[in-house]
């Protein structure tokens, strides 16, 4: 008769409980959480790939280290799903990213064994190291921080300003590096692995440690002298490895790489290092999707399949050919017919080509279509050089991303008054990603920058010829806004026409009160407007298309003919589209009810975009409703 075997993850409701554990029991443990993760996620999406492979990582943190007094610090949520079901969400996992269910990403107010939020990415480094100098500020020495960065975070600039800063001030904090093939290093054979056996065991730095203290004391070190002592034993390391790393460079002690995906090796190691004093840094090499044969072979693919048959990897696509198709793909094949007229332009993004479907460019003319990594300030900055000197980018962010390049905007491209378009992708409420990924605040902290036109279309022909315009010269910088998921039209591909600057147009006529929307969301007010016909409300209906310059002609026709307005927008309601009709009206004496539709001042949580647009009150029901009330 077979033995049965036990099920660990079952009686694992807290990494405590994982501490009790066996060290050889881990492997079981892995090997059931990532059967789960692969379970739930079959039936209810999310981020796939990146999680899987990081099981082995999440136990051995959790098994090593006194969580939740250690703290880990994880960079981009997509590595911590695991991490999640071992700290005390094993049944709320089913709930990920549904309306009132877990988030898809780690947040302090969802459990104490989140240490920080991680939405976007690069921000471990410099939290983690915050924490370490607080804790050592309130004697609180015994304390251990991890900040775990990988999933290509390590592009971005904030990474490398923490590094820099880590190797100055005085912390102990451990930074693992996920390498899942980003190729920052060469492979590098037996010798190197002879070392990191030697270099991370508590007997060889017990040796270090005692022999730098003798030396200490016998003057022959100083402790203003300890750097070039460091850059020395990096120096010394680097000619017998016959490799060098930046992170020696920066002073920081380098272990790796390591195999990632060995959860015993990795629990010795962490064990040798976690006491060292000072910062230090282990490299581990992962594979993304480790454990499911697909996710092995397609990671970019699998990094959000969406449903998936998980004993056959064969993956569920409802939508239809005949549907509309997704903005981010009629931005991408637009992007293509521009560029094959127009020699000028160019393609860039940061780490999104597959997202925003720059892949469409990148596959018909690869050497005008770069993406730069995650490094949305330098995506900017690098496409207003491409701009100073001649030629017409199209640098494609996502919106919520688009936050951390601000100064970029401002500095490098709108005070130059250059000619470039910004696409934001992902506008607006995104839905099941959350409160890290809604792009809400976009039209708000672009409308007051000079030198910006500030734009977004209604449907797929006006993306299409909002491009084209982008594209004539003097426009300067060019922003066009758009949501995630399908368009309007099926029958899209048009000719170009030029959509005056500026120009906003009536789309129906009417008597009682003003609609005045911007963007897609101007097909539900749309909705809205004919069934507030059936109460016997006749709503005219505008549709904005620019918000910056923002059509007075049309406003002005509006403030002499209504006494109601009401705006709505799919983005924050302070400072965007009800803002600025209120600004106008107030500056041009007109005195109207405004009622503002659109994303309260308030931070949303994940759900699908139906639930979150009747939970703001931005659904064609809502809408109706306000056109009623206000009779």
């Amino acid at each position: 008769m077979a033995e049965t075997v036990e099920n660990l993850l079952e009686q694992i409701n807290l990494p405590a409980d994982l501490r009790q554990l066996k060290i050889g029991q881990l492997e079981q443990v892995c090997l059931e959480l990532r059967q789960y993760i692969i379970e739930v996620l079959a039936e209810n999406p999310g981020h796939f790939a990146s999680s899987l492979g990081t099981i082995e990582l999440t136990v051995a943190l959790h098994y090593a280290f006194n969580t939740p007094y250690d703290k880990i610090v994880w960079d981009v949520g997509h590595q911590a799903y695991g991490h999640k079901i071992l700290t005390g969400r094993r049944e709320q996992f089913k709930t990920l990213r549904k309306l009132g269910g877990i988030s898809g990403f780690p947040n302090p107010d969802e459990s104490e064994y989140d240490a920080f939020i991680a939405g976007h990415a690069s921000n471990s480094i410099s939290a983690a190291l915050g924490m370490s100098v607080a804790a050592n500020l309130k004697q609180e020495t015994d304390r251990k921080f991890v900040a775990v960065i990988g999933d290509g975070s390590m592009t971005g600039g904030l990474a490398f300003e923490g590094l820099n800063n880590a190797s100055t001030d005085p912390n102990n904090l451990l930074i693992i590096l996920n390498d899942n093939n980003m190729a920052i290093d060469k492979p590098v054979g037996g010798l190197s692995e002879y070392l990191v056996n030697i270099t991370t065991s508590q007997a060889y730095n017990k040796i270090r440690y005692n022999i730098y203290n003798s030396f200490k004391k016998a003057g022959l070190i100083q402790e203003e002298r300890k750097g070039a002592i460091l850059r020395f034993n990096n120096s010394l390391k680097a000619l017998l490895t016959k490799q060098h790393n930046i992170f020696e460079g920066f002073n920081i002690r380098y272990f790796g790489p390591v195999d990632g995906n060995d959860v015993k090796g990795l629990v010795r190691i962490l064990n040798d290092i976690k006491f060292m004093a000072g910062p230090k840094l282990l490299h581990i090499r992962t594979i993304k999707g480790k454990g499911f044969e697909p996710a092995e072979k397609e990671a970019t693919i699998w990094h959000a399949p969406g449903k998936f048959n998980k004993d056959t990897g064969e993956r569920i696509v409802w939508r239809s050919k005949d549907e509309p198709q997704l903005y981010q793909d009629v931005f991408g094949h637009t992007l293509v017919e521009l560029a094959k007229r127009d020699d000028r332009i160019i393609g860039i993004t940061p780490a999104m080509p597959t997202g925003c479907s720059m892949t469409f460019l990148m596959k018909e003319m690869p050497n005008r279509a770069f993406d730069v990594g995650i490094a949305e300030g330098h995506a900017v900055t690098f496409s207003a050089g491409l701009a100073k000197e001649g030629m017409f980018p199209f640098c494609n962010i996502y919106s919520s991303f688009m936050q951390r390049a601000y100064d970029q905007v401002i500095h490098d491209a709108a005070l130059q008054n250059l000619d470039m378009a910004l696409c934001l992708d992902r506008a607006g409420l995104v839905g099941e990603d959350g409160i890290t990924h809604h792009g809400n605040f976009d039209l708000a902290y672009l409308r007051c920058i000079p030198n910006i036109t500030v734009t977004s279309p209604l449907n797929e022909i006006d993306l299409r010829n909002l491009m084209y315009t982008a594209t004539q010269p003097g426009n300067g910088v060019f922003v066009i806004r758009y949501p995630r998921g399908q368009g309007e039209l099926r029958d899209w591909q048009k000719p170009f026409e030029i959509l005056p600057v500026g120009k906003g147009r009536k789309l129906k006529n009417g008597k009682d009160v003003a609609v005045l929307s911007i963007g897609p969301i101007g097909n539900i007010a749309a909705e809205a407007v004919e069934k507030a016909k059936e109460s016997g409300i006749d709503a005219a209906h505008y549709d904005m298309i620019y918000l910056k310059p923002i059509d007075e002609e049309l406003l002005h026709e509006v403030g002499k003919n209504f006494r109601r307005i009401i705006t709505v927008e799919n983005g924050t309601i302070k400072g965007g589209l009800g803002t600025a009709v209120m600004e106008f009206m107030m500056e041009n004496g007109y005195s109207p009810q405004i009622r503002r539709i659109g994303v309260p001042d308030q931070f949303i949580e994940h759900g699908t975009i139906p639930q979150l647009y009747h939970l703001c009150g931005m659904d064609a029901e809502s809408i109706t409703k306000a056109l009623i009330d206000e009779k």
